[in-house]
């Protein structure tokens, strides 16, 4: 499975900023699904994920902001960053999930100035 990320650019905070992930064949139905930030620096962390099953979680500092969600027929998971901060920028990948499969895209950067 490929996975490719788009929508990554620069924004002043309290703007928006909406990130896709194509991936390559039909996965939703199957597997977990993820983005995660990378900030120079600092470790890769979770930033939202929405399971094969619809159900979504939030890292605290994105929630109230961000929205994940899925385009089956599109086979693509979009990720809606509202409000945005400088905190907020990193290198955001996006992530497909089950048991021993693990897919990663290539990043987008996104960067909010203040």
């Amino acid at each position: 499975v490929q996975l490719v990320e788009s929508g990554g650019g620069l924004v002043q905070a309290g703007g928006s900023l909406r990130l896709s992930c194509a991936a390559s064949r039909s996965i939703f139905s199957i597997a977990d699904m993820g983005w995660y930030r990378q900030a120079p620096g600092k470790q890769r962390e979770l930033v939202a994920r929405i399971t094969s099953g619809g159900s979504t979680n939030y890292a605290d500092s994105v929630k109230g902001r961000f929205t994940i969600s899925e385009d089956n027929a599109k086979n693509t998971m979009y990720l809606q960053m509202n409000s945005l901060k400088p905190e907020d920028t990193a290198v955001y990948y996006c992530n497909a999930f089950r048991g021993a499969l693990n897919f990663w895209g290539q990043g987008t950067q996104v960067t909010v100035s203040s």
